[in-house]
């Protein structure tokens, strides 16, 4: 299953909402599990963002659709990434591009 990268910053209204009752992270988990995909890690951040969510979703649509949900409450705001396994990647890659290197 593909992995994406959510990084998501706090508007005022999830801002109250967390300081109110913090347990509504993993209400949020919980939904975005019943959307079809698995929360596979999550870190709170100190900084430009404030969440770091890894998800396993069955591809792009699902994955779009969640994030189209999450930001249409207004809460707050994302920003998705594809994540590819460095040893996919490299064999993506396959034997490298470019210059053959010096014989």
């Amino acid at each position: 299953m593909p992995t994406f990268v959510m990084l998501s910053v706090l508007g005022p209204d999830g801002s109250a909402t967390l300081r109110t009752n913090p347990r509504r992270i993993k209400e949020v988990n919980a939904e975005v599990e019943a959307m079809g995909a698995k929360v596979k890690d999550q870190y709170a951040l100190l900084g430009q963002w404030d969440f770091i969510t890894i998800i396993e979703a069955p591809n792009e649509g699902v994955m779009a659709r969640i994030a189209t949900t999450l930001a249409a409450r207004g809460t707050l705001k994302t920003r998705t990434l594809t994540a590819i396994p460095v040893d996919e990647f490299i064999a993506l890659l396959g034997e490298g591009v470019g210059d053959a290197p010096p014989q």
